[in-house]
């Protein structure tokens, strides 16, 4: 297990392309559409790892919903596994509670699993795994 990327919710995903465009030295490598997640995503390379900026589509988007409550910054850290059934088996038996009943397509074609803050001193953790290509 290793990060993935950590995702920072943002309200204007142009104006934050272009904010860590500049503070990163770099452009974004890929942007996508979540229709059945209600947000919109671009991904910058940091490293191993990643950025992964989210903007919420409309009111009732999980994004929009945080960053009314919360304001933008830091939304999720998500960690990369080999084995995402075994690995969401193992944080159940270790007292983390799920925030869903099982993984779904996420971006960047990921399975996705997230576990709720309150189980994980405050943080939303997701846990993502490469689909094998068919």
């Amino acid at each position: 297990m290793h990060i993935d990327h950590i995702g920072i919710a943002v309200k204007d995903l142009s104006s934050s392309d272009n904010l860590f465009s500049k503070l990163l030295n770099t452009s974004p490598f890929k942007h996508e559409t979540l229709e059945h997640q209600k947000v919109e995503v671009s991904f910058f390379q940091t490293g191993e790892s990643k950025l992964e900026l989210l903007q919420g589509i409309g009111e009732d988007s999980p994004i929009s919903k945080f960053i009314e409550k919360k304001g933008e910054g830091i939304h999720h850290i998500a960690f990369l596994v080999e084995d995402i059934y075994t690995e969401i088996d193992r944080m159940k038996n270790e007292g983390f509670e799920p925030l869903q009943e099982s993984p779904r397509l996420g971006a960047d074609q990921k399975l996705v699993f997230f576990f709720h803050p309150k189980t994980t001193n405050g943080v939303l953790i997701e846990l993502c795994q490469k689909q094998s290509k068919p």
